[in-house]
């Protein structure tokens, strides 16, 4: 295909290559295979000792063993067992860069992948958190522009607090995807980028973002603005070539002029943009909402109550965080305000970043109503451990099952037992408050 046995331009330019990827299996019958004809025909000596007109040149440096696609149960796919996935199927189902992207995600080098459908379709759900993620912004007045993306060159380029600790947090995860794709570990990059986009962009930056989008200060507005278009840039520039087709239309929609798979690697969003004080104060005010979100969980809190947190002991740091971000945690965590002061008896205990707080919801949530429903999903979750316990701790079970089910079970017993360990705990606080 490239013109051997002569020297053409396209054997130059194609060969050799730097990278096979197969499966394990075959890495005799083809791989070692292919080295040795490859470096024979181009490269190899005759009988008589001369050197064929080619130098010799091995045909990959790299050879990526990728795992095996096997079933959600870990068998391994076969039209007989009727457990076969067709991709065409799937991507008729849920978009090609959905399955895509989970592929990636569980490509962890020496293990077999289990695909289900439920995993691709929670990454279809991913792709359309970008998707809102980009409305959002041009509903409150970001635009995007071919000079964008390298708007940002320095981490004076932004002055608040928050922006300053976004585009940290995006040159951090610049970084990671960097090196995991380097050591080709896709499902590594692949997991950075899911936390980056989900958790971080869209779950608290678009959030914190929305006071300084629809607040008064034109200033901040506009740097806010800038900041929410440089990030969703670079959130499509490195998703890119996981999922290609959301990320390419999202940019001709947002007004790019060419297409993204021409444009270039962001190479230099380094660490040097991390701002260590701003990261500092926003991850405090995000562990500090997460916990008492997570606190109102557990006691069944109502959505709509606010309820007062007396800080029994926290630093200076944190109450400059506290008093410099009080409105987005008086908004986001439904709280009324944070007041020095002893732990009231029965309050639940918060820590923070080292901080210890107290919420009293005496008055806010019936006491003997919370009890009894903590007490009966004990029960029934007792009764469960019970069953798996003896389950996987049966040597006979453990002998003739297979390996999968066993796994399974095992899994199962430690997530339910996770579960009981944090309902005791919630039922510890309200024993406390009574």
């Amino acid at each position: 295909t490239l013109g051997w046995p002569d020297d053409t331009e396209e054997l130059a330019k194609y060969f050799p290559t730097s990278v096979l990827i197969t499966g394990f299996d075959i890495l005799f019958f083809w791989v070692a295979r292919m080295m040795m004809m490859q470096t024979s025909v181009l490269g190899g000596r005759g009988e008589d000792g001369s050197v064929t007109p080619l130098e010799a040149r091995i045909p990959f440096e790299d050879v990526y063993v990728h795992a095996l696609v096997r079933d959600e149960k870990g068998k391994k796919m076969s039209k007989s067992l009727g457990n076969v996935l067709d991709p065409l199927d799937l991507i008729d189902e849920y978009g090609a860069d959905a399955v895509r992207f989970t592929l990636a995600a569980m490509a962890a080098m020496g293990r077999d992948l289990k695909l289900s459908t439920q995993r691709i379709a929670g990454y279809r759900n991913f792709g359309t958190k970008l998707w809102n993620a980009v409305r959002f912004a041009e509903m409150n007045g970001v635009t995007f522009s071919d000079e964008r993306p390298t708007y940002i060159r320095r981490i004076s380029d932004v002055d608040h607090t928050l922006n300053r600790w976004i585009v940290g947090e995006t040159a951090r995860c610049r970084e990671e995807v960097d090196a995991a794709l380097t050591a080709y570990r896709f499902d590594d990059a692949a997991g950075a980028l899911y936390r980056f986009v989900w958790n971080v962009v869209c779950d608290w930056y678009v959030e914190f973002s929305k006071p300084l989008l629809q607040g008064e200060d034109a200033d901040i507005k506009a740097e806010t603005q800038s900041t929410t278009a440089w990030v969703l840039e670079q959130c499509m520039t490195l998703l890119h070539p996981f999922m290609p087709f959301v990320t390419e239309e999202l940019w001709s929609v947002t007004g790019h002029d060419g297409m993204l798979v021409h444009g270039t690697w962001p190479e230099t969003i380094t660490s040097e943009l991390i701002d260590s004080k701003s990261e500092t104060e926003i991850r405090w005010v995000i562990g500090f909402i997460e916990s008492v979100r997570s606190a109102r969980a557990q006691m069944n809190v109502p959505a709509g109550a606010t309820i007062p947190v007396i800080a029994v002991e926290w630093d200076r740091d944190a109450r400059d965080a506290a008093a410099k971000n009080l409105p987005l945690i008086q908004r986001l965590a439904r709280i009324d305000t944070i007041t020095d002061g002893a732990a009231p008896k029965g309050a639940i205990a918060v820590t923070a970043g080292g901080c210890r707080f107290a919420l009293p919801l005496g008055d806010v949530i019936d006491v003997a109503k919370e009890r009894a429903r903590l007490e009966k999903s004990m029960t029934k979750l007792s009764k469960e451990i019970k069953g798996l316990s003896g389950r996987a701790n049966n040597p006979n079970f453990a002998a003739s099952a297979p390996p999968d089910v066993v796994e399974e079970t095992k899994a199962n017993l430690t997530a339910r037992q996770d579960d009981a360990a944090a309902l005791q705990a919630a039922l510890d606080s309200l024993a406390e408050l009574e």
